[in-house]
């Protein structure tokens, strides 16, 4: 298992009138936890002609195999593993006016890097230095460290706790501070949460 087990970040596409499309953009490396503070390695933004990480080597492109209430369940291959992730985006972003590229929140398992519900966001805009994302879930929270867009639990071993929360939740927020300042919500539903990872699970043994 690699210490530092990858990060596939997500350009999708939710219509109002059919299910969404997702393009794999790139493929990077999380931070180890000696790491975060300062070596955090850079996501890649969500664009929409999204290109193949350099290096990353031929993969298929990600499938959509089943959309449960506000969560999209994809699979990919790479040339090391199968990926398959349950995928969502926000349902209300606050403040309204501020102009910025669409969020993500995304869980991946990698069986052949033993990597099972990874917690990944994609913000939309750049973060603050130095700012953490808090992720809200009923009363608990969970701090996320940051680098660029992206965001990615401080403390690995509460992933199992978080994903319980996310279980049992309606809804949940993913709060930051951009690179102006401006304090950010992004509220995502939780409709259809169990089903998506339960199928995520079954499609990555």
């Amino acid at each position: 298992m690699t210490t530092r087990p990858l990060f596939v970040c997500l350009a999708a596409s939710i219509l109002a009138v059919s299910l969404p499309l997702a393009a794999l953009a790139q493929t990077a490396a999380t931070p180890s936890q000696a790491q975060t503070k300062k070596n955090a390695k850079q996501p890649a933004k969500p664009k929409e002609d999204p290109q193949p990480a350099q290096g990353a080597g031929a993969g298929a492109a990600p499938s959509l195999i089943v959309q449960y209430g506000d969560w999209g369940v994809y699979v990919s291959q790479t040339p090391k593993t199968k990926v398959c992730y349950a995928l969502s985006q926000p349902k209300d972003r606050q403040p309204g006016g501020l102009k910025r590229d669409p969020g993500y929140f995304f869980i991946s398992t990698r069986p052949g890097e033993n990597v099972h519900n990874e917690v990944s966001v994609v913000v939309g805009f750049t973060i603050k230095d130095g700012a953490d994302a808090i992720v809200d879930v009923g009363t608990a929270s969970f701090p996320f460290f940051t680098k660029n867009d992206g965001a990615w639990m401080k403390n690995a071993a509460e992933e199992a706790r978080l994903i319980e929360a996310l279980r049992k939740g309606r809804d949940f927020t993913v709060k930051s501070t951009s690179l102006r300042g401006n304090a950010t919500n992004d509220r995502y539903s939780l409709s259809g949460i169990g089903q998506a990872l339960d199928r995520v699970a079954q499609e990555c043994k």
